[in-house]
């Protein structure tokens, strides 16, 4: 069974910092990645990285985000530094396997707010 797990999530005033967690298992992954969710929003794309460490990043994150994975413990991590008030959102672990097959986590809430 393919599982991702997030955690990391939590409250923290604008200009702190988060630190995501998603620990997969049941499978391996050439591409994991983070997306995001606001209230009366659609998903959208956060950050992603490939096995070989390869990223891309939303502009609205780039320069204060970054991904990061271990494969050796199959987790990809999402350090979100100078958080403002705009990312509050849902936050999903995405993993892609080459055979196109997408597995989801459950989500853990990102509230930025004073």
């Amino acid at each position: 069974q393919v599982q991702l797990v997030e955690s990391g999530g939590g409250l923290v005033q604008p200009g702190g910092s988060l630190r995501l967690s998603c620990v997969a298992s049941g499978s391996q992954f050439y591409v994991m990645g983070w997306y995001r969710q606001a209230p009366g929003k659609q998903r959208e794309l956060v950050a992603v990285i490939s096995r070989g460490g390869s990223t891309n990043y939303a502009e609205s994150v780039e320069g204060r985000f970054t991904i990061s994975r271990d494969n050796a413990k199959n987790t990809v991590y999402l350090q979100m530094n100078s958080l403002r008030p705009e990312d509050t959102a849902v936050y999903y672990c995405n993993g892609g396997r080459l055979n196109g097959a997408v597995y989801w986590g459950q989500g853990t809430q990102v509230a930025v707010s004073s």
